[in-house]
């Protein structure tokens, strides 16, 4: 009876430690347009171990399931912003910035209002 409440005991406590092959995340991401949706789920997906990236235009929160055995939201992060979009997390370079097409400069106030 003891050993079988020994393994029983430790296959739950190695079970606990595993990490989720679906975890879900949400981020914060700038951008203005169809466009920047498109550019921003891009980058994501580009993560090795993203499954699903779908960015939402009004509340500006990118949704990810992705495998925590291949790849992190600090991951995730530093993809979406080499395409040049800033997260919470990591600020989009100026190089990178600088890239994105002149009416998803999400930085420049007169772009904005344009939208």
């Amino acid at each position: 009876m003891k050993k079988i409440l020994f393994i029983l005991a430790l296959v739950t406590s190695i079970g606990s430690f595993a990490q989720n092959k679906n975890a879900k995340a949400t981020l914060e991401v700038d951008g203005i347009c169809n466009m920047c949706k498109d550019r921003i789920e891009k980058g994501a997906l580009k993560t090795k171990g993203v499954k699903s990236a779908i960015w939402n235009l009004e509340t500006k929160k990118l949704s990810v399931i992705f495998n925590e055995e291949k790849t992190s939201v600090d991951t995730i992060s530093k993809k979406v912003a080499a395409v040049g979009h800033d997260t919470k997390i990591v600020k989009a370079t100026d190089e990178a910035y600088a890239s994105v097409h002149p009416c998803c400069r999400y930085r420049d106030q007169e772009v904005i209002d344009e939208h």
